[in-house]
């Protein structure tokens, strides 16, 4: 049994919070270990602290349980802090969206606006994660600090510079969609092995193997033989849809997760010109926004309601198996010194993904033990690939961190003309200015001057 500590900043985010607690209490190897909950919304932090307790007392894990307001109180001694916290909640970025949409911007390779990293959120948790590891590096300036919270692709290169010091490695599920696509075409997403290396919702399968062999061909023959048949019965924006079939059948490797999707900004934009555009490439990032809160809202008041009755047996609302993701996993691989291979969010020192700025965060597979997290290099991604990559994605974060290091609005401006729906000056100037004038932005407007 491990005696470690892990403090979980953001804890009251119901949905990620279930997830982790079920983890924890299927992972024995953690049991004695002290969890400490934090967050600033106390109704919240009480009744994923009462869920935990009592999913605790049902299964017979062994964790000592703490919950705190006071984020420097809980991180006292921390072993691992795990970050899940949106310091501007959902409503933010949706009125921002409204002021967005009247300008003309549209979903679809929008990264920075039509997104949820626009700037106007990313810069609230721009100061959180430096706030946190501040914190960390004062308090247990040994721990591992493992970001989830978005933006992982920004965040990470923003810590990774300026804290070069502290152990961080962000963490994001959007590779399993792997496993999404070996089921699809008929592989046992146990037996696969794979290699998808990218920039975090921007990541490309260019390796699958089953029992040693390469399992491309059969990737081929769903793409030309079968794919039409799932089309039939998935959603709009599917990360298997058309789209994806038709950038793969571009640049011969196969976009996965996020890397299309709403989820990862609708990548690229090419296909979200109009209705009749989207129509044609069966997307539909409006609704597929729509139905991701709907459901969010719906997990969320059912975890809320289990947790507010006392009489409720969590093991009976929410089955017990594990969650798919990565964070417990991770600690226990460095806790106990158990060698896992995951996939993981770095700085790209060592040139992990060539082409890649070596100060800039890539996602790489990585051997994780009690020695830490040790990315491993990957071979370079198709040269098309890596060039919208350092368009996309490289050049638009570093805008975007130039523009919040400096809090210069002008720079502001210069990140919005990459918008790809961007169509002059004036049309950026005038969103930043009514974004900035939101009634809710008060520290925003004073540091972007």
């Amino acid at each position: 049994m491990a005696d470690i500590k892990v403090c979980v900043i953001g804890a009251g985010s119901a949905v990620f919070s279930l997830n982790l607690v079920r983890d924890l209490v299927l992972t024995p190897s953690l049991y004695g270990s002290c969890i400490s909950l934090v967050d600033v919304n106390v109704e919240r932090l009480n009744a994923v602290y009462a869920l935990m307790k009592r999913l605790c007392e049902e299964v017979g894990a062994k964790y000592k349980l703490e919950k705190a307001v006071d984020r420097r109180k809980a991180l006292r001694d921390a072993d691992f802090v795990v970050n899940t916290a949106l310091a501007a909640g959902h409503s933010r970025l949706r009125d921002g969206w409204a002021v967005a949409r009247d300008l003309g911007y549209r979903f679809g390779g929008s990264l920075h606006v039509m997104h949820d990293e626009a700037f106007w959120i990313n810069f609230y948790q721009f100061k959180l994660f430096e706030e946190v590891i501040e914190d960390v590096l004062d308090l247990c300036p040994d721990a591992w600090y493992i970001q989830l919270a978005n933006p992982v692709l920004a965040g990470i290169t923003l810590l990774g510079r300026k804290y070069p010091e502290a152990n961080i490695v962000g963490l994001c599920h959007g590779y399993t969609g792997v496993y999404y696509l070996a089921d699809a075409i008929g592989l046992d997403p146990a037996k696969v092995e794979f290699t998808a290396p990218g920039l975090n919702h921007f990541i490309w399968l260019t390796e699958i193997r089953v029992d040693g062999e390469d399992a491309y061909p059969k990737v081929n023959d769903w793409v030309n033989n079968k794919a039409v048949e799932h089309w039939k019965k998935c959603y709009p924006s599917d990360a298997l849809g058309p789209k994806a079939v038709d950038l793969y059948r571009r640049f011969k490797v196969f976009p996965i997760g996020d890397t299309c999707t709403p989820g990862g900004g609708s990548w690229p934009w090419w296909y979200h010109v109009d209705e009749e555009r989207e129509r044609k490439w069966h997307e539909d990032p409006e609704s597929w926004w729509a139905s991701y809160f709907a459901w969010l809202n719906t997990r969320v008041s059912e975890v809320l309601k289990v947790a507010e009755d006392p009489s409720a047996k969590v093991t009976e609302n929410f089955p017990l198996e594990k969650s798919g993701e990565d964070t417990v996993p991770l600690i226990e691989s460095i806790a106990c010194n158990f060698p896992r291979k995951l996939q993981v969010n770095v700085v790209n020192r060592g040139y992990l993904v060539p082409g890649i700025p070596a100060d800039f965060e890539v996602e790489v597979p990585a051997i994780v033990d009690g020695r830490g997290v040790r990315g491993l290099e990957v071979e370079c991604l198709p040269k098309p690939v890596l060039a919208f990559a350092l368009r996309d994605r490289v050049a638009p974060v570093e805008m975007e961190l130039e523009a919040y290091e400096g809090g210069n609005k002008e720079q502001l401006v210069e990140l919005v003309l990459t918008d790809p729906w961007t169509r002059s000056s004036e049309q950026a100037e005038q969103l930043v200015e009514k974004i900035l004038r939101l009634p809710f932005h008060v520290d925003m407007p004073k540091h972007y001057r």
